[in-house]
């Protein structure tokens, strides 16, 4: 028996809502179920096994499902498939909103730790970061920090300027729930850079918390560690 859920008909994740409703149903029964064939996903969703291969390949092209070959018994292999971590990410999480209350409770208990947990984050990510940039020229130094940033969800990216300063800019706050409650997030952020580019002077001049569409930062070359 199929369990009836309101999964498919209410979908708080954005992302997943965007999708069309018989992918929806699939990527829900199979976050339910772990694995399913193509006639268990056909049966789910009231559609031919012919069309639910359609699906099934869009999915799969679109990276949120895989498949393994099943060989049981004679003729050709079953296709089994189940979430990528991909498909998984689509369903929410609440990890920001467990994050916020953590911190809340440390900042009651002792509002110096608060500060040392912020200082402790920054500290790892500079190590990372110095040891990515290490021997770098100052220009590449910057575009790897500006992949280091991208890759941390930040949707970076930077632009040469003909005056021979560099804007890093980030088109999404990875952090925004965070840094909207706690400066200390913001705060760290240009340390960040500032300590990874000793050589330069970096200013932040546009701020999502502040209402701008970007955080962008100018990193301005100075003394022997810049250009």
């Amino acid at each position: 028996m199929v369990p009836h859920t309101a999964a498919s008909a209410s979908i708080p994740s954005p992302a997943l809502a965007g999708l069309p409703e018989t992918r929806r149903e699939m990527l829900a029964y199979l976050k339910r179920n772990g694995e399913a064939s193509t006639e268990s996903l056909s049966g789910v969703t009231g559609i031919t096994p012919s069309g639910a291969r359609q699906h099934l390949t869009a999915l799969e092209q679109d990276g949120f499902i895989t498949h393994r070959n099943d060989r049981d018994g004679r003729g050709r292999p079953r296709k089994i498939y189940r979430l990528t971590p991909s498909g998984d990410a689509l369903f929410p999480r609440a990890y920001v909103e467990l994050t916020n209350e953590l911190l809340e409770y440390v900042e009651d208990e002792d509002p110096q730790l608060l500060e040392r947990i912020f200082d402790r984050r920054g500290l790892r990510r500079l190590e990372r970061a110095k040891l990515r940039t290490q021997g770098m020229a100052f220009p590449e130094k910057v575009a790897e920090i500006a992949r280091i940033l991208d890759e941390d969800g930040y949707l970076a990216d930077f632009v040469a300027q003909d005056d021979g300063t560099f804007l890093v800019r980030e088109h999404n706050c990875a952090v925004l729930a965070i840094a909207e409650r706690y400066q200390h997030a913001c705060s760290s952020e240009i340390d960040f850079l500032q300590a990874v580019l000793p050589g330069a002077t970096v200013e932040r001049i546009s701020h999502i918390v502040a209402g701008a569409h970007q955080c962008g930062y100018l990193v301005s070359p100075v003394g022997p560690g810049g250009m």
